[in-house]
């Protein structure tokens, strides 16, 4: 059955247009402020790291490590740990001073591609934001080295890889705006769960004090529902400039991981608790079985 000319002439052109818009879009509002800056001005390098990290994480890592001891990484991990507790802190704090902190507006706040010292101050917080998401991947690297390959998760390698490049897409398109408000609050939870990560590499003296683990997920969640509602409210506003699609973009993806972190949640922490009262019970009927 043949088509007709004349229809498939209209679906090229249409499709054609759709491409055309999103080619459009891009170099619209590519922020040239950025562009020079490292590893922001093409995705290749990225990709290329992403693609290492997800080769050594998923198949040379275990394999390098299939007969070997796990490494201890103890000093290692005490200074890698400490360094993201100051960069989290460093981010947390250029966010407030660079607009949230009072110049932001939390109902609409347009990308505003200015050089003026704020604007600027900003859009150094988004790139070193970027740059954080990158280091980040030797969250995986050591679990790998030490043989912890219960923590390497599908949710774990999904968040790692794609929080760089929606860093990079910030970077270079929206290195400030409504879209800054992740950032800003990931990194104070970030402040959180890496000192906690620095108490634990401590050694069993300072980690039977470490209680408040899964309290850190809860954060995240909530992290992901204040996003999801933020960025969703923009498409209730038809004078807001910043981006619709864009929003509905942090959108799903803010619903998508707040699904993944509360499964994850209630799969580890929900299991435990119920595994640990079934203990309870059962070691309190052995007692009273004695007792008989």
């Amino acid at each position: 059955m043949s088509v007709p000319l004349g229809n498939m002439s209209v679906r090229l052109n249409e499709t054609q247009t759709i491409v055309d818009k999103m080619v459009n879009f891009f170099v619209e509002h590519e922020d040239l402020r950025t562009k020079s800056w490292f590893l922001s001005n093409a995705p290749g390098p990225l990709f290329m790291i992403l693609g290492a990290y997800l080769y050594f994480c998923l198949y040379a890592g275990p394999r390098y490590m299939r007969d070997r001891k796990p490494f201890e990484l103890k000093n290692t991990l005490l200074i890698y740990n400490a360094v993201q507790v100051l960069l989290s802190w460093v981010l947390f704090y250029e966010g407030y001073k660079g607009g949230w902190g009072g110049h932001y507006n939390f109902k609409c706040q347009p990308v505003t591609y200015a050089t003026d010292p704020i604007s600027m101050r900003m859009a150094r917080a988004v790139w070193l934001y970027y740059i954080a998401k990158i280091t980040e991947l030797l969250d995986t690297v050591f679990f790998v080295l030490r043989k912890k390959d219960r923590q390497i998760s599908f949710l774990h390698l999904y968040h790692h890889t794609l929080m760089p490049v929606c860093a990079f897409i910030g970077v270079k398109y929206f290195a400030g705006g409504h879209g800054t408000l992740l950032g800003f609050i990931n990194s104070f939870i970030h402040i959180i769960m890496y000192a906690y990560y620095l108490l634990s590499a401590m050694g069993p003296k300072v980690q039977k004090y470490l209680w408040w683990k899964k309290y850190i997920t809860i954060l995240q969640i909530v992290q992901f529902l204040i996003i999801f509602v933020h960025t969703l409210q923009i498409q209730f506003q038809p004078n807001c400039n910043f981006p619709k699609s864009i929003a509905a973009l942090l959108t799903f993806n803010a619903g998508l991981f707040t699904y993944m972190f509360s499964s994850f949640y209630v799969h580890n922490y929900k299991k435990e608790a119920k595994q640990a009262a079934q203990a309870k019970l059962a070691a309190q009927a052995k007692l009273a079985a004695k007792q008989e």
